[in-house]
């Protein structure tokens, strides 16, 4: 099992090798907690969600690391609005969130640190820049001075031009240059602040996964595998480099990996035009398993548009899928290496599309066959797609010994002639929400609410 991923920073895809013989490290950019997670952070989180599955799959010990940003201007400017404590906006979504990405079956990271966890280490990371001469003050601001590092724009491929015009980058009279960055900035009383050596004050967006993954990991040791979406390449990431390489003698970080982002009827997702599809509302009115195997039907490097029919298409498969699985009997752990295949396909740069594809294929071959029929449950299982569970709302909603007793006194009475009564027992599934289809020598069913 080769592990091939696209290297962002070399722009080809690369077989993936840890720094550390069957240990792997790994990082993801967080949400920062706000506001309600929408489709585009649900894909975030979802694309290195499959890769530390297939990494834990090949290595003995997978670190994998999701920071949680909760100091942040916009959190502040959140609590202002809602006249509540910077704390309570976040500690609201942070539940909200982790609820989100639990209900699609999203594992957790081993660590998730907080910003306003590791103050102290973040300080001491400036320190550490500052003391390489990587650094300056101005005006009570520490900042990064780019002049110094001459390998800044790597990940980018960025001219200098680009950099200065790159969104996000603050012109300040306090600045050498445009290009260089806030590492710590003053806090005003009404600001979130900690004490340092500089005044009270706050640190700046970049340093605070730079700090958080050195406290993990190690000053002096090497990130394997580093994510997040395409629009943190710059100047997220490329400060990130800066910043490690400059407060660390190793090489910061090996892999890099960037998902696509999620687009609405083609457009880009924005409150102005009022399409921002929240995780919340889908999850109220779809199964799980529907919504993430649409934020998988896009290989993760590309766009993902999402339309109606996306939902419409991935809930079709679903309902295929879960109505073959249910009719699987016996002991699935008799077959062997049964997700080997699908493995193979997510090992080639995380092929999400190839690997639906296939689940396609086994479930046209698990009519007739009981292992391609285990196959496919066992390999939806791999990509975090459990066909043999109901949703909670479903559970809530029929009783399934009573449906399970019915579909087979409707076998029997078709086996026997009686399709008066068939028909009848038929209609009464149909007004409890439940789909049946009739197979060769069997009936499988599947809960369909919109019956």
């Amino acid at each position: 099992m080769t592990i091939k991923i696209f290297n962002t920073i070399n722009r080809k895809k690369e077989i993936f090798k840890p720094v550390k013989s069957g240990s792997v490290s790994m990082y993801v950019c967080g949400p920062t907690v706000y506001s309600h997670p929408h489709i585009g952070n649900a894909r975030a989180a979802l694309v290195p969600d499959i890769l530390f599955r297939l990494l834990k799959r090949k290595y003995d010990n997978v670190t994998y690391i999701r920071n949680i940003t909760d100091v942040d201007d916009k959190i502040s400017d959140a609590a202002f609005k809602q006249k509540k404590t910077v704390y309570e906006i976040s500690e609201t979504f942070i539940k909200i969130y982790q609820d989100n990405m639990a209900s699609l079956d999203i594992l957790e990271p081993t660590y998730q640190p907080r910003v306003t966890d590791n103050m102290p280490g973040i300080v001491s990371t400036i320190e550490k820049i500052l003391k390489n001469g990587f650094a300056y003050i101005s005006e009570d601001h520490i900042l990064f001075d780019t002049s110094k590092y001459k390998e800044y724009g790597e990940l980018s491929k960025r001219t200098l031009d680009e950099m200065i015009d790159g969104a996000r980058i603050e012109v300040a009279d306090y600045k050498k240059s445009p290009r260089d960055f806030i590492l710590w900035k003053p806090s005003s009383n009404d600001q979130p602040g900690w004490e340092s050596p500089w005044g009270l004050g706050r640190p700046g967006w970049h340093i605070e996964c730079t700090s958080m993954i050195k406290s993990i990991i190690g000053n002096e040791n090497t990130l394997d595998l580093h994510g997040g979406g395409n629009d943190l390449i710059f100047p997220h990431h490329e400060n990130e480099i800066a910043q490690g390489s400059c407060m660390s003698s190793s090489k910061y970080c090996n892999y890099w990996f960037h998902n696509g982002i999620v687009l609405v009827n083609k457009k880009k997702m924005s409150k102005s035009l009022g399409n921002v599809i929240l995780l919340e509302d889908l999850l109220k009115n779809n199964k799980s398993n529907s919504i993430r195997l649409a934020l998988l039907s896009a290989h993760y490097r590309q766009p993902l548009n999402w339309s109606e029919s996306t939902l419409i298409e991935s809930n079709n498969l679903i309902k295929k899928f879960s109505s073959l699985a249910r009719s699987f009997v016996g002991d699935i752990n008799k077959y062997e290496n049964l997700d080997n295949e699908i493995i193979d396909i997510l090992s080639d740069d995380l092929n999400t599309p190839e690997a639906i594809k296939h689940l396609s294929a086994l479930s046209k071959a698990a009519k007739t066959n009981q292992k391609d029929l285990a196959s496919l449950v066992v390999s939806a299982k791999f990509i975090g797609i459990n066909l043999l569970a109901h949703n909670i709302s479903t559970l809530k909603a029929i009783d399934e010994e009573l449906v399970k007793s019915l579909v087979e006194e409707r076998f029997n009475a078709r086996s026997s002639g009686d399709f008066k009564k068939a028909d009848e027992i038929r209609d009464k599934l149909l007004s409890m929400g439940i789909s049946i289809k009739d197979l060769e020598d069997k009936t499988v069913w599947d809960y369909n609410p919109d019956n």
